[in-house]
């Protein structure tokens, strides 16, 4: 399954995206508010791309540019959904663009009730793209995740799965 945007191709992972993924999970900037340290060793990028190459139905995406991957976005686990980009590429509309053609694309081949997400409340940015996407807060938990020593929060999303159209 390949799913195409106006600016993007969203598609299943290969081991040829190794590199460019490895360089968007070693970016201390996008690691910032991932729930694990930034990779500081090829091995732990090709752990995740293992669980993407084995994924079926096909429900996490990398995101392609330009002939490259400069992130990856779709269902996480059970039904919450990520994403990562690649700094060199933020502020330019790529996740809305990539999740406004994912999220149908799950409603479809999942049976979720809604798709949820977990961020970091410090992570203004995802805020407003899941706000973009129709995600409402739900609720928030203090010290969920501790990454290296720190303490972080939670800010918790969901998207009904709409209603059809009689």
């Amino acid at each position: 399954m390949v799913l195409v945007t106006a600016r993007l191709r969203l598609r299943r992972a290969t081991q040829g995206d190794l590199n460019d993924l490895f360089a968007i999970y070693a970016d201390p900037r996008e690691m910032r508010y991932w729930s694990t340290l930034p990779h500081t060793d090829r091995s732990v990028t090709q752990q995740n791309l293992n669980g993407m190459l084995a994924q079926d139905p096909l429900t996490y995406f990398v995101i392609e540019y330009g002939g490259r991957v400069i992130g990856c976005a779709g269902l996480y686990r059970a039904d919450e959904i990520g994403f990562l980009l690649n700094p060199d590429h933020w502020r330019q509309g790529y996740v809305s663009e990539a999740m406004g053609a994912i999220i149908p694309y799950l409603f479809d081949v999942t049976d979720a009730a809604a798709l949820t997400a977990d961020i970091d409340p410090r992570n203004v940015a995802s805020a407003a793209t899941l706000r973009k996407l129709g995600f409402v807060e739900t609720h928030r938990a203090e010290r969920t995740y501790c990454i290296g020593g720190v303490w972080s929060d939670s800010a918790y999303y969901a998207l009904p799965r709409p209603v059809p159209s009689p």
